[in-house]
């Protein structure tokens, strides 16, 4: 997410009331998770295992949890809880509104429609010739395309699941981000798009999903997917052009989908898969080698039988 304007790190370091190392003037333009940080952003660590990580990444300032040597060029936020400051960071520059009564698009274009009982966000820009049917929600700050259709009851905009245990239970991630639906995109009745945390879920132009398909926070479709039925995508997940994923499948967090793969009824995804094969089965690999597993399996029968002759013998 970009600050409306530049802020320097002393004001920041304010807002969140902690230390800083670095020039008080450094510059600060926004903020974002490590997926999809870019120079002049935060982004926030509270772990050893992701501290290198996090100062080596594309971040200029880094929210952390322990004095560390700071990387030149960059500044440090010092914070006994950088997810707290981070949320707090999120409801200073990003607040809640108590909704309104009634709420018309920032911008709609031409021949679009909405349905009369369609709730709409605030500052969502809609295209030319759109239809938007019956109870679906649009959260802030959308971007819906051209030629878009979204069915009754799909809801945009939803937040990340996103949490981080504390002893009392779960403290949840605010959820600052936006859903961006391109051009000529099907959205399926009571399908669910989850915003990004800081940045963009995309669906692709010409992409088509079906009824009940679930896409979580920063997921990234390209152009011409297709998602059938009761499928559930989790967060941060990158899924190139033309591909296909049938019914009820189930995809990780963090992997790549590639380009024109094709994943069967079912399956399980728990790793990145390479494009132009087919794939199925828990945890989904390509035709060939799940063929290969799936006989070796049914020759365990006669195997143990055989080893049973030959203790006998």
């Amino acid at each position: 997410m970009r600050f409306p304007k530049t802020y320097q790190l002393a004001e920041i370091a304010a807002i969140i009331n902690c230390d800083y190392v670095g020039d008080a003037s450094f510059p600060v333009l926004g903020m974002n998770e490590i997926h999809v940080v870019t120079p002049g952003d935060i982004v926030f660590v509270d772990h050893p295992k992701y501290y290198d990580k996090a100062l080596q990444s594309a971040a200029s300032i880094v929210l952390i949890n322990k004095q560390v040597d700071c990387p030149n060029g960059k500044a440090l936020l010092i914070s006994d809880d950088p997810f707290r400051d981070f949320n707090k960071l999120t409801q200073y520059f990003v607040p809640f509104f108590a909704f309104a009564k009634a709420q018309l698009p920032k911008s709609i274009g031409e021949h679009s429609h909405i349905h009369p009982s369609a709730t709409i966000g605030r500052d969502v820009e809609i295209g030319d010739h759109t239809i938007i049917h019956a109870n679906v929600s649009i959260g802030d700050r959308s971007v819906i395309g051209n030629h878009v259709i979204i069915n009754a009851g799909a809801v945009l905009g939803g937040d990340a699941f996103y949490y981080k245990r504390r002893p009392d239970g779960y403290d949840k991630l605010l959820s600052n981000g936006r859903v961006v639906i391109e051009d000529h995109v099907e959205l399926g009745a009571n399908t669910t798009i989850d915003r990004g945390v800081t940045g963009d879920t995309t669906i692709g132009y010409g992409s088509k999903l079906d009824n009940q398909v679930q896409i979580g926070h920063d997921t990234v479709l390209g152009k011409h997917v297709l998602i059938a039925s009761q499928t559930g995508i989790a967060g941060c997940v990158v899924i190139e052009d033309e591909v296909t994923i049938w019914g009820q499948v189930g995809i990780t967090s963090g992997v790549t989908i590639g380009k024109k793969a094709v994943i069967s009824a079912k399956s399980g995804v728990s790793k990145s898969l390479e494009g132009n094969k087919n794939y199925f089965g828990i945890p989904a690999d390509d035709f060939r080698s799940k063929y290969k597993e799936i006989a070796a399996i049914k020759q365990i029968p006669e195997a143990l039988e055989l080893l049973k002759k030959m203790n006998k013998q």
